[in-house]
């Protein structure tokens, strides 16, 4: 007879390496790859520039996943870096970043996202001022619901392949433009801001290049304990550069780079230029699909760190519960669910999208900080547990992850704004939290 659901029932080694890949794609490409590239372009001062810049994102990220790979093979555990930070700073810490996680970081990215989908289904079909936040909440409930059923590896595959179909649309509007003979809409050069555009358009680079450490809340459950997770992190973040610098070139080649610079939206100029306005409509589609992927990714993560740290709070045991038939959190995808629904009110209220940006930012960045150090740290405290694989160069790889990751935190507080001071205070908040539990963090 099959196991019922319950909190005895803790997570098994069943996910393949592939499957891994695909929750990392579609974490990292979301729907701000099709607005990303303007900045980046407006700032890089030249086209070599803009395609160095995503090289080096690329190579930060690839230095950060080696970073998580030492982590997750010595220290595998559903909440994922939750885990890394209970050993290396203590339970106190680790309780704080879980509740980051659940009332900041991924509830908020789940939220913003939901107003991307709105934003492009309403100009499918209009729905009025509010279409956006309307779309927003269904978009959200729907796939919170979806992740409640059992898990299934061929959905969460399909729409992956739909995103990378959407940026390989937007190759082939450019190879159209190539094969027409059409120049680039606007290759002059922008002027750049002061001081240093190309430090700002790093920051956009490594915006674009977030996610990938979400992965690491499935190290407990990927079939090869010791590599499959570095694998996962090397081939997709590879794979991700890849197509990044594709969308790069495709932009570039139809808009050229003053052109792309000064695009509100970049992909759709691009696409109404090579096929005429209709393909507008199939753009936005595409980013639809791009940014439902980020959301179902999101879902997946988040919801395993919230349980993590809920089997430790006898308070919150309900949540720390794992479904034996959905082979998932099912309680914390709820909470977790709960929690996004309220966040798209908070955007729905005060300007959607940029409002929830600012909310998720300077935190996000904190605890990817204190993830670095936890290397060095855990290194120091457990030299004795087997690490089967070990971060190459150290100590310098794992320094430059921190120092990267310390940059974007100073440039996400000094360009502060009211939701950013918000989501600190609710991260603050998690201190009262942790003490009116009584759960002996």
């Amino acid at each position: 007879m099959a196991p019922e659901a319950g909190a005895a029932h803790t997570p098994v080694r069943s996910l393949t390496t592939r499957y891994v890949m695909v929750v990392i794609v579609g974490m990292v490409i979301g729907a701000g790859i099709f607005k990303s590239p303007a900045l980046v372009a407006a700032n890089a001062g030249s086209e070599q520039m803009v395609y160095l810049l995503w090289i080096i994102g690329g190579l930060i990220s690839l230095a950060g996943a080696l970073c998580y790979s030492e982590l997750a093979a010595a220290f595998a555990h559903p909440g994922g870096d939750y885990h890394f930070l209970e050993r290396a700073w203590g339970k106190r810490f680790a309780f704080l970043f879980a509740w980051a996680r659940f009332a900041v970081i991924n509830t908020g990215a789940i939220a913003l996202l939901g107003f991307v989908i709105g934003d492009y289904l309403n100009r499918v079909i209009d729905l009025g001022p509010h279409g956006p936040a309307i779309y927003a909440f269904a978009s959200v409930f729907l796939l919170t619901a979806i992740k409640l059923l059992p898990a299934g590896e061929a959905s969460d595959s399909a729409l992956v392949i739909v995103l990378i179909a959407g940026l390989v649309m937007l190759a082939a509007a450019a190879a159209r433009l190539v094969f027409d003979g059409a120049p680039p809409l606007d290759p002059g050069t922008p002027s750049v801001p002061a001081p240093g555009g190309i430090g700002y358009g790093l920051v956009f680079v490594l915006l674009a290049y977030g996610g990938w450490t979400e992965a690491a809340t499935l190290s407990a459950e990927v079939k090869d304990g010791e590599r499959g997770m570095l694998r996962a992190l090397i081939i997709s973040i590879t794979l991700i550069t890849a197509l990044y610098l594709l969308t790069a070139w495709a932009m570039l080649r139809g808009l050229g780079l003053a052109g792309l610079a000064g695009s509100e939206a970049p992909a759709a100029d691009l696409m109404s230029r090579a096929f005429g306005p209709g393909a507008g409509v199939v753009l936005a589609l595409a980013v639809v699909a791009a940014a439902v992927t980020s959301v179902n990714a999101t879902i997946i993560a988040g919801a395993r760190t919230t349980y993590a740290a809920a089997t430790n709070i006898p308070a919150l045991n309900w949540i720390g519960r794992w479904n034996f038939r959905t082979r998932s959190p099912r309680n914390a995808v709820l909470a977790q669910g709960a929690v996004s629904l309220l966040l798209v009110g908070l955007g729905a209220a005060y300007d959607g999208f940029a409002t929830l940006v600012d909310y998720t930012a300077p935190v996000y960045w904190i605890f990817l900080i204190a993830s670095g150090l936890a290397v060095f740290r855990l290194r120091a405290i457990e030299p004795d547990v087997p690490r089967p694989f070990r971060v190459p160069i150290y100590p310098l790889v794992p320094a430059l992850f921190v120092l990267t990751s310390s940059a974007m935190l100073i440039s996400a507080v000094l360009y502060v704004q009211g939701g950013a001071l918000f989501g600190l205070a609710i991260l603050l908040a998690g201190v009262l939290v942790i003490w009116s539990l009584g759960s002996n963090q």
